[in-house]
């Protein structure tokens, strides 16, 4: 698969790896590490989640702008994993974090460093299919990079979560994902006492190896301090990853290129620097067409890590493959690389015949195939309770919960549709964006993202607020309308592609 493409694309995508793990790590425990830690509603997590993932992607484009203008691309790279490192070490402070605040400015940390490194990274990719020998194989390679760094992503749910219940065991007790917040509701005396008597009591004694505590109120206190300390020191396995993949890159970055700014030619007409500039702007119009569209992707995508996250919580029944909430956000990575070759094989198959279709069309298939997702997790959400009935009764009982296949099948739908816009998209950019801007337009790519992510809690707003089936529902609304809109622009965007 890698055989015919340049010999620097896997060294990229190896030292892409750290970052998806970390960007992984935040997917599967931020949601609930906010709410337990601080004791704050679905939607005021969704609040700080959105500013944090909308800011990973806004600071891409600040971090191309650094790299265009100090043409230092790889120093800028470098930059970005350390400054993330000392995100993530923040982060597994408990004596630092304890604020909702403090917490907010070390994401930030990290999200700056993300946008050292994300975009710039993706624009040293770009540059290995410039020339005539790989630029036809280019949506393919930026296909084979998407897998290869969603590898680390893999295995970080995994990893977060064994810490996080290592050290809750090491305290005595066991997981149970519902635990925080009914312990928090038992402490702001917000419980019905026949809860408080029934399932809460229960719960208590289950994870305590049988024994009912002596104090509920001693047990809460206790139970909080043992499970948002190991959500702490689940965040050092992204430091980890971070040294792995800057190793990967300090040791590799040799043949790695440089993009450089575009050549001017010695003698230019006037009619050629008009031509050159309509050209120019044509470009720039199509990508930020194209950004406009994937917004609503993102918006819709990424609530996988909130809205998905809070409902597997709520809604599902966990246990055999899916023990914990956090490892349904391993889902998506492992289908990323399972399915990313066969993707490849499905469109090298319609090029041999002559019926590939064009980047711009593989992106407007992709949004309506994430409108189908959300379809069958409306269908799949019909006569649930609303979150409030959910919290009044002290959880859901497990007969009337959702069979965790329900979210597989969602996640796997979703991740076909990212395989048909996120690398694809990522290839569109690399391949329109004028020479001397291929930083600050993969940060625009990026920033497109960051505006979708910024929306990202009005999706907690509605799961707290109205029917889930509804909520689901409007993101087959957005899909659709995205659909629509990006293909009413195929045949222009095919043109200022070629």
């Amino acid at each position: 698969m890698i055989k015919g493409h340049p010999k620097g694309l896997l060294s990229a995508a190896l030292a892409n790896m750290g970052e998806r793990f970390g960007f992984y790590t935040m997917m599967a425990i931020l949601t609930l590490f906010l709410m337990s830690k601080f004791n704050i509603s679905g939607t005021e997590a969704g609040t700080l989640y959105s500013i944090f993932y909308g800011s990973i992607y806004a600071l891409a484009l600040v971090g191309g702008f650094i790299a265009d203008r100090s043409r230092n691309y790889k120093g800028t790279i470098i930059a970005g994993l350390l400054v993330m490192s000392g995100g993530y070490v923040l982060l597994s402070m408990p004596s630092l974090i304890t604020s909702k605040y403090i917490a907010l400015a070390a994401l930030l940390v990290i999200a700056f460093g993300n946008g050292l490194f994300k975009g710039n990274l993706q624009a040293v990719v770009g540059q290995m299919y410039d020339n005539d020998e790989f630029r036809n194989k280019r949506d393919a390679g930026f296909q084979i990079f998407y897998m290869f760094i969603n590898v680390g992503a893999m295995f970080a749910p995994f990893l977060a979560t064994w810490v996080r219940n290592t050290f809750v065991a090491m305290q005595g007790y066991s997981y149970n994902a519902e635990l925080p917040g009914l312990c928090h509701q038992y402490l702001d005396g917000k419980m019905a006492q026949e809860v408080v008597d029934g399932r809460f009591t229960e719960l208590a004694a289950h994870v305590s190896n049988g024994i009912a505590p002596a104090s509920l109120a001693d047990f809460s206190h206790a139970y909080l301090n043992a499970f948002n300390t190991g959500f702490h020191y689940a965040f050092l396995t992204a430091v980890v990853a971070m040294f792995i993949s800057l190793a990967i890159f300090l040791t590799t970055k040799k043949i790695l290129p440089n993009p450089t700014a575009h050549v001017k030619k010695e003698k230019v007409t006037k009619e050629e620097v008009m031509q050159d500039a309509k050209e120019i702007k044509q470009r720039i119009l199509a990508l930020f067409a194209v950004f406009g569209v994937v917004i609503f992707f993102w918006f819709s995508f990424h609530q996988n890590g909130l809205t998905l996250t809070m409902f597997a919580k709520d809604y599902t029944l966990l246990g055999g493959l899916f023990p914990s909430v956090e490892i349904f956000q391993s889902i998506n990575p492992i289908l990323v690389v399972t399915l990313t070759p066969i993707i490849i094989a499905l469109f090298s198959y319609l090029a041999r015949r002559g019926k590939e279709p064009s980047t711009p069309r593989k992106i407007a298939i992709g949004m309506g195939i994430a409108a189908t997702a959300f379809i069958v997790m409306a269908v799949g959400s019909l006569g649930l309770p609303n979150l409030n009935a959910v919290k009044e009764m002290g959880g859901l009982p497990d007969a009337q919960r959702v069979t965790p296949w329900l979210l597989f099948s969602v996640y796997f739908i979703l991740t076909v549709a990212e395989l048909f816009i996120s690398p694809l998209g990522l290839s569109f950019v690399s391949k329109v964006a004028p020479a001397h801007m291929q930083g600050a337009m993969q940060g625009g790519w990026l920033a497109a993202t960051a505006v979708g992510n910024l929306s990202l809690f009005l999706g907690a707003m509605m799961y707290e607020s109205i029917s889930i089936s509804v909520t689901w529902s409007v993101f087959v609304v957005v899909c659709l309308i995205s659909m629509i809109a990006m293909l009413a622009m195929v045949k222009w965007l095919e043109r200022v592609a070629k």
